[in-house]
């Protein structure tokens, strides 16, 4: 059987999507055929059909963005095969291509994207020993590189930055085995390729203004990004004209073991995060930077207390918070009118944006904070752009271009006079009507209209032969006649092209009013990116009036002293009067506490707000404290809780093993490590063992010695402290009564010689011949290893 042309044109598009699910336009409808209708059939659940023996099925075109946001969150790539020619204007077969492809990374207007976080694509090359990310956010034009000398370090930033699609090359892969990653042949990796796409896509005759100098891995990356995403997902960029490099250097780091063990950003127990905590922004803008500055703390000490400025001047600030509430997504705005995938009703929140913007201009007008100045100095003057708007659009906006009703009468005369006739022809019809009767004498003769068959003169069947001669009979119907008069007809003619004329006038104009507004891009974005600053320090202070957070001082000495230090994440679920507060001081001679007590007592809680509160400090936020001072920590480990890795056949104390010897090799005497029931995973000789020499190590390895805290059970590591210079026993303050214990869940100086496994074990509610015979099993022990 021969394939008709339509369906060579569906093979042709099909051979350009390769591995995608195939969207064919077809009228008001997507059709998928062959097995990709039978996958878009079982994956949104629509009827599965077969023409000719082809299975088919389809989805509305003008519903479809649901339906393409279900396919991809289930995984598949959908290309989109459109009509690329005006179907009024061809005979015969309409010409079809792919648009583009959507992927997860590729999505720009879509449920599927989350308003506070960005939508990054990434891609990764290997040149030597560097590894480099490209990552771009479609929807922000936020587009970045960084390089790193470790599988380790890459592993720690994608997951940090998480991308939601990662492309590799074939050398990265066979180093890195990314799970997920899409491998593209080296050669879209190409040197002299990526230099020549990216000089292309910035519109520069060398890649200097780029800062990416020398940097051949970060080239290679970027430039195989941006030919990914315009030849393979057929996308256009023309809204991505800036890269920053990013010099990891200037960060804590944040290895991604400490990152999920701290929960900073995902929660491991169905819990609250760090971040959902203190997100206290009113927009988009500032909700996706806290997340990065929480996932990249500030090694600059000028730089950290330039935030503190900022936080300790918006405290007094009460107008801010809500000024900000009305300012909606603009990155994402702009990047929907660029592209061309904004709809009319986009810009009236954009018109509202930018006179909120003006607000905030004004409101910190006089801030003697030079980064408060800076970011408001940042904000555009848009009120002219922001009264065209005005005087432009409707009060109530359509969906589509194509629906007409964009503007505003009065806002340009040859719309306004087409507009007039359209409304005159109510009064027309009526006219025409009655001089009909009075002229046929056919009191019942009325004139009506339906979408399909246009005007008519309706007659009732008695009537009929009583119609004029120049009435031109159009339908029967069963007890009327319907007729059509040339002066009806042409009217209707004139009626038809003035609604064309309409929606014609309205696309023009709107197309010239996203003209305008693409050529403010530029001042939009920077004046977004500064709202987003604004809004992040305003959430800061918001964080600390609610919570009565103080300002710590972060300097470069090698102090880490808080008095009465707080959860940030438990004070909340518990209530600020429940929680109880602890101190700690680490110096130059009290490098590691070795905290004992019972599980439950609060040991994982202390040493985890230690943490959180160093973290918070160089974010440049107040913290939950009585006062803090600390020195600059370089980097953050923690080895806290227990994890299999089964799927790469590692136990709980390989894993356990493999973060210990990552916190070895890589702390420093600027770093803050935290370590929890080091050494459990194994026997108790071997764990006691283990746990004496990583403490050891960390308390007299030159260079090594980090600011350690070490929560365990093996009572005899106490012993540490009158061997090792710098190790201090602290333990978790217990209550014993006659009915029991009670954690009193402070921390004090010295150590413990119980462990009250018994006691959590009947708190936990062991059965009481259970807890009997422990006890019996414990002093039989105990008689044992004194004999």
């Amino acid at each position: 059987m021969s394939t008709s042309p339509m369906m060579l044109q569906w093979q042709r598009c099909k051979e350009k999507a390769p591995g995608a699910l195939l969207l064919f336009r077809l009228g008001d409808f997507y059709e998928a055929f062959h097995d990709d209708a039978v996958s878009l059939s079982e994956a949104v659940n629509v009827t599965l059909t077969k023409r000719q023996d082809v299975p088919m099925s389809g989805i509305p075109f003008h519903t479809c963005e649901g339906y393409i946001d279900k396919l991809v969150a289930k995984g598949f790539r959908v290309a989109i095969a459109e009509q690329i020619e005006d179907l009024q204007a061809v005979k015969g077969l309409v010409s079809r291509d792919v648009v583009r492809i959507v992927t997860r990374g590729s999505l720009i207007n879509s449920s599927l994207l989350v308003e506070k976080s960005n939508n990054f694509i990434a891609a990764v090359d290997q040149v030597n020993a560097t590894y480099a990310i490209a990552l771009l956010d479609l929807t922000t034009a936020d587009f970045r590189t960084l390089e790193v000398e470790s599988k380790a370090e890459l592993l720690d930033a994608l997951s940090r930055l998480r991308p939601s699609e990662l492309i590799c090359s074939q050398k990265a892969d066979r180093a890195l085995k990314l799970p997920n990653a899409l491998v593209r042949e080296d050669w879209l990796f190409d040197h002299e390729s990526s230099v020549e796409t990216l000089k292309k896509q910035f519109h520069l005759q060398s890649l200097s203004p780029l800062g990416l100098q020398g940097k051949v891995a970060e080239v290679n990356a970027a430039g195989a990004l941006i030919s990914y995403l315009q030849d393979e997902l057929q996308l256009s960029l023309a809204h991505v004209v800036e890269l920053h490099p990013e010099e990891l250097s200037g960060y804590m780091l944040i290895d991604q073991a400490t990152e999920r063990q701290l929960e900073l950003v995902e929660s491991l127990h169905d819990g609250k995060t760090l971040l959902e905590v203190l997100d206290k922004t009113k927009t988009p803008m500032g909700g996706r930077l806290l997340k990065q500055w929480l996932l990249h703390p500030l090694l600059s000490i000028e730089a950290i207390r330039a935030r503190q400025d900022a936080v300790e001047e918006l405290l007094k600030d009460q107008e801010l918070p809500s000024i900000l509430q009305a300012v909606r997504d603009l990155e994402r705005l702009m990047m929907r009118i660029e592209t061309g995938y904004a709809s009319p009703k986009d810009l009236l929140p954009l018109r509202l944006s930018l006179e909120a913007a003006a607000r905030v201009r004004t409101e910190l007008e006089g801030s003697k904070t030079a980064l408060l100045q800076q970011e408001r100095d940042a904000i555009s003057d848009f009120s002219s752009l922001c009264q065209e708007l005005s005087i432009a659009l409707a009060a109530d906006l359509p969906l589509r271009t194509n629906e007409g009703g964009i503007f505003q009468n009065g806002y340009n005369q040859e719309l306004d006079a087409l507009r007039a006739f359209r409304l005159e022809s109510h009064d027309w019809i009526a006219s025409y009507q009655t001089s009909l009767k009075e002229e046929s004498g056919i009191r019942t003769l009325k004139i009506g209209y339906t979408r399909g068959f246009g005007y008519y003169i309706e007659i009732s069947r008695g009537q009929a032969d009583r119609a004029p001669s120049y009435f031109e009979r159009k339908q029967t119907l069963t007890n009327a006649e319907r007729f059509i008069t040339q002066e009806l007809k042409e009217y209707e003619y004139r009626l038809a092209t003035t609604e064309e004329k309409i929606i014609a006038l309205e696309l023009e104009l709107f197309g010239k009013l996203r003209e305008r507004l693409i050529q403010n891009s530029a001042r939009i974005r920077k004046s977004a990116q500064a709202i987003g600053v604004i809004d992040t320090l305003v959430a800061l202070a918001t964080l600390a009036k609610m919570h009565n957070y103080v300002r710590p001082l972060v300097d470069t000495s090698d102090q880490l002293h808080i008095e009465e230090g707080r959860h940030p994440v438990i004070e909340q679920a518990l209530g600020s009067s429940t929680f109880i507060s602890n101190d700690l001081d680490l110096d130059a001679e009290q490098r590691l506490l070795l905290i004992t007590g019972p599980n439950m007592a609060g040991k994982s809680t202390f040493i985890r707000q230690v943490g959180l509160i160093c973290l918070m400090a160089q974010v440049g936020s107040f913290v939950p404290a009585k006062s803090a001072h600390l020195g600059v920590i370089d980097k953050l480990f923690s080895r806290i809780g227990a994890s299999d890795n089964l799927a790469k056949g590692q136990s709980t104390f390989m894993v356990e093993m493999t973060e210990t010897a990552n916190i070895l090799r890589n702390a420093t005497e600027k770093s803050l490590v935290i370590l929890d029931e080091i050494g459990r995973g194994t026997s108790t000789y071997d764990g006691i063992s283990i746990a004496w020499a990583v403490a050891e190590y960390l308390l007299k390895e030159p260079k090594k010695r980090a600011k350690t805290l070490f929560a365990t059970h093996y009572g005899e590591l106490t012993a540490l402290e009158s061997q090792v210079p710098g190790a201090c026993n602290f333990h978790v303050s217990v209550l014993e009564t006659p009915d029991g214990i009670i954690f009193l869940h402070k921390i004090a100086r010295g150590s413990t010689d119980r462990s009250y496994g018994i006691h959590v074990a009947q708190l936990a509610g062991l059965p009481y011949p259970v807890l009997k015979r422990a006890q019996e099993m414990l002093r039989t022990l105990e008689r044992t290893q004194k004999t």
